[in-house]
C-alpha cells in the first residue's frame, strides 16, 4: 500500500473526505517528526512508540571501490509496536 492508497482507505475508514484525511495524515507525520526533534519519546498506548536511536560514527566499505568509508553519527527514527498492536495481527 502507498501513500495515495492508505489515505484513501483511512478517508473511507474515518468518513472524511480524501483532501482532509491528507491534511490529517501530513499534520501527523510533521508533529512526529517535529517531537522526535525535540528529543520526544511519543508512546502511544495500544499501537507503539516513535523514538529517535544514536548511532555511532563507524567504518564502512565502500562495494563498489573497496575503500574504506568514514560513516558519521546520526539520529535514526525507531518505531516499535506495542505487544497489544502485535496480539491483534495474530489473534
Amino acid at each position: 500500500m502507498n501513500k495515495q492508497q492508505f489515505i484513501k482507505a483511512f478517508a473511507e475508514k474515518a468518513n472524511f473526505t480524501q483532501k482532509d484525511a491528507g491534511i490529517a495524515f501530513e499534520a501527523m507525520a510533521a508533529t512526529i517528526a517535529e517531537t522526535l526533534k525535540a528529543g520526544e519519546k511519543i508512546q502511544i498506548a495500544g499501537f507503539g512508540t516513535y523514538e529517535l536511536k544514536k548511532r555511532a560514527a563507524r567504518n564502512g566499505i565502500n562495494p563498489l571501490t573497496k575503500q574504506k568509508v568514514a560513516i558519521p553519527a546520526c539520529n535514526t527514527p525507531v518505531f516499535k509496536f506495542g505487544n497489544s498492536f502485535k496480539d491483534s495481527l495474530n489473534g
